[in-house]
């Protein structure tokens, strides 16, 4: 079951939204949540839910047992075996193929190992374990006695599958205080149907294109074509992710959640340490506090634990060595741009700058498309015109031409321009009406969320079956 499918938007989201608001009562809402997101996860893959019940348990467990020995060496002790058998959980799903395919190349033996199945969303709520129990033996928060709220902030089906990951101190004061209202609930369906645009009519129309140029063969790629093809990628992964992210805050939102940002236009970058403070916020913020700086951040070793992140970034994403280069691509720009670029970025326009990000970007997005690292130093190749066949292809001139429209809307909606004119038009309104009316509010936004919600079912009436990218990690 995903956000965009239509079964969730007229039949699962309405059915836990009546079953939450008939009573007021907050053990009984609470109880509701975690049942309902249960089901949630359970709907695809129901035999992966007892993984997800088992875990949520030792978690429990855990951090009781850490609260109960703080300031004894036990303590530390149950903090990392909890760490170990979670991270251990995580390697086993979702590295152990890789890691017997490289020990086969290695040792030159046949590798006759099965692939496993990856549990959905058990990347993120196995960092939503690792920071809860981090956090109760740092005394940030204490460890939950009740155990359905617990198993309610590690399984809640609108963070469960890809995040945002959710801190537990950010998210103890709403388990059972009075975390309803009429403005969050209405912030909240705007939100989620944002959220749903960016998905059915954006990523989904930019991945439906992408097939026509970085699907086909690569000796009969164009220079043209791999530019546009990676362009649209670019737009899609976007629009995917934040998408998502969009509807999880706007569902959060609806029942009196309040979850962090995980976007913030990141396109607009100028660097790519800019880029990675705009884009999956929570994730780069997890590996800062719980990964750099216990290594020692910009105290000691401040190229080690950068170095060690960026390893760990990158094979996060996928159990393959095209996103280990990935991350350790980053690294290697990071660190140029820590050792001098962004002095010289200071002193130039930001347009140079803002140039240099977009052709950095589009190199590193070559990157995470291709599993295959030949395929990917092929087409970074055809991209600069190395080993093209072509400059450009008749075929793919038409299909660029026919939907240059979507493309210049899609660029358009990567920046802030919506916030400017929202800001601009209340702005005018307060000069008019003196602040006596709130037409923005009262007409626009609900004539805007009716408008994108309608079009967004259309397109996703007439769609295959789109899961979110993010479902793969």
């Amino acid at each position: 079951m995903v956000f965009s499918g239509l079964f969730f938007i007229t039949v699962f989201l309405p059915a836990v939204l009546i079953l939450y608001y008939i009573s007021k009562n907050r053990t009984y809402r609470n109880t509701v949540l975690t049942i309902m997101s249960l089901a949630f996860y359970a709907w695809g893959e129901p035999v992966f839910v007892l993984l997800l019940l088992l875990t949520s348990a030792f978690v429990y467990i855990i951090a009781l047992l850490i609260q109960k020995n703080l300031g004894k060496p036990l303590s530390k002790i149950y903090l990392l075996s909890g760490i170990s058998i979670v991270i251990a959980v995580l390697a086993f799903f979702k590295y152990s193929g890789f890691i017997a395919e490289n020990l086969s190349a290695l040792f030159k033996f046949e590798n006759s190992f099965n692939d496993i199945a990856l549990p959905l969303g058990l990347s993120f709520y196995t960092f939503t374990c690792i920071s809860y129990l981090v956090d109760v033996y740092k005394m940030k928060t204490a460890a939950q006695r009740n155990f359905m709220d617990l198993l309610m902030y590690i399984s809640i089906f609108f963070t469960v599958t890809s995040g945002p990951i959710q801190r537990y101190p950010d998210w103890q004061s709403d388990i059972k205080g009075d975390r309803e209202t009429w403005d969050k609930f209405n912030y909240g369906v705007h939100r989620f149907i944002i959220g749903l645009a960016k998905k059915a009519i954006l990523a989904n129309t930019a991945g439906s294109l992408i097939s026509s140029f970085m699907g086909t063969d690569y000796s009969k790629l164009s220079v043209q074509g791999a530019w546009i093809g990676i362009l649209l990628f670019s737009l899609q992964i976007y629009f995917d992710f934040a998408g998502y992210s969009d509807m999880a805050i706007g569902l959060a939102s609806m029942f009196g959640f309040s979850i962090k940002e995980n976007f913030n236009y990141p396109y607009i970058s100028r660097s790519a340490s800019e880029f990675w403070r705009r884009w999956h916020i929570t994730l780069g913020s997890f590996f800062k506090d719980y990964v750099y700086i216990p290594l020692g951040g910009n105290r000691k070793y401040r190229i080690r634990n950068l170095l060690i992140v960026w390893f760990l970034t990158g094979l996060w994403h996928g159990a393959s060595w095209n996103f280990v280069i990935w991350g350790l691509y980053f690294f290697i720009l990071l660190f140029i741009e820590k050792t001098f670029l962004q002095k010289l970025f200071d002193r130039i326009p930001k347009i140079f700058s803002h140039l240099y990000f977009l052709l950095v970007m589009l190199i590193g997005w070559v990157f995470f498309y291709n599993t295959d690292l030949l395929k990917a130093i092929q087409y970074i190749g055809i991209m600069f015109n190395i080993n093209a066949v072509s400059f450009s292809d008749p075929i793919l001139t038409i299909l660029f031409n026919n939907n240059v429209l979507f493309i210049i809307i899609a660029i358009i909606c990567t920046v802030p321009l919506g916030r400017f004119l929202k800001e601009q038009a209340e702005k005018l309104e307060h000069r008019i009406s003196k602040g006596h009316t709130d037409i923005v509010n009262m007409i626009v936004l609900p004539v805007l969320n009716i408008l994108l919600f309608a079009v967004s079912i259309i397109f996703l009436v007439g769609d295959t079956y789109t899961p979110f990218l993010y479902f793969n990690f």
